[in-house]
């Protein structure tokens, strides 16, 4: 049976060292404020805004909303982007993606203040990620898995780390944070030939496909690390990763659940980012 990589814990790690920095933070007289801009209403992006907003509430963070219409232009857009942007009691942004299809979404992304940019989409922040310095935050998702990975002592110095899924979003960052961690990477995306056989080669594997169970028991081996980044809901309509998990969690040595895995600490480092932009506020 699989050691299971919950995020409960490592969320709960992250919140005493919040409400601790929060409580710095109060006593210089500043609450750390977190701008939330969404354009339309989709059940994914609302779903996602209420368990941050909820991780805010209990942290004591304070949060505002700016919520536009899906047919909103792309003047109005720019328009919230530039007023969160010069509003100096805001600390971080996340700016809800996709954007609707007739909205142009790298100009409106690289107009957002990038010392604000907490979830890491703009240009600048992905640079920093990819250099190893700079400014900006990396993307919350591929530090979530990070974060489990430190938690639960994975060590991958020396490691065989496959990563499946090549997004900037995920895939990508991720596998420049592993490089990072002294393992040695390999990218795997629609392309790979005998895609199986490689991800059996890895001592840790994330899984970024965007594909509900696509990975079973034919691609892994006992001893195994799996982070499954996946939320996908399937014909009984609930929630499931990208690995098939009955197959998975018999064979491999530790993998993440979903739910109740890499999402809830995901959460958590958006908010430590927004943290973090406060506490570096107030040191200039």
């Amino acid at each position: 049976m699989a050691l299971l990589l919950k995020g409960g814990p490592v969320a709960e790690a992250m919140s005493q060292r919040l409400l601790d920095q929060c409580a710095t933070l109060k006593e210089a007289g500043v609450t750390p404020v977190f701008a939330i801009v969404r354009v339309g209403e989709k059940a994914n992006d609302i779903s996602y805004e209420r368990g941050a907003t909820k991780r805010c509430e209990t942290l004591g963070v304070a949060f505002e909303k700016f919520l536009l219409p899906a047919d909103a232009s792309e003047e109005e857009v720019l328009k919230v982007i530039q007023a969160v942007n010069e509003d100096d009691s805001i600390h971080g942004v996340l700016l809800f993606r996709p954007l609707p299809r007739h909205l142009n979404e790298d100009k409106i992304v690289n107009a957002l203040a990038v010392e604000k940019d907490v979830d890491g989409i703009t240009d600048l922040s992905m640079a920093s990620v990819f250099m190893g310095r700079g400014a900006g935050y990396a993307p919350c998702t591929p530090s979530a898995c990070m974060r489990i990975l430190d938690h639960y002592g994975i060590d991958c110095t020396g490691k065989k780390a496959v990563v499946i899924g090549r997004s900037l979003v995920v895939g990508k960052p991720a596998a420049m944070m592993l490089l990072k961690k002294n393992a040695t990477v390999t990218v795997c995306h629609t392309k790979t030939v005998d895609m199986p056989a490689v991800v059996r080669e890895a001592d840790v594997v994330i899984v970024a496909a965007g594909r509900a169970g696509i990975v079973g028991a034919d691609y892994l081996r006992p001893g195994q690390v799996v982070i499954d980044v996946g939320i996908n809901v399937n014909a009984e309509g609930k929630l499931c990763g990208d690995v098939n998990f009955a197959e998975a969690e018999p064979v491999v040595a530790a993998i993440t659940p979903v739910p109740g895995g890499v999402g809830s600490v995901t959460t958590s480092v958006l908010v430590e980012h927004v943290v973090e932009a406060a506490l570096s506020k107030c040191r200039k």
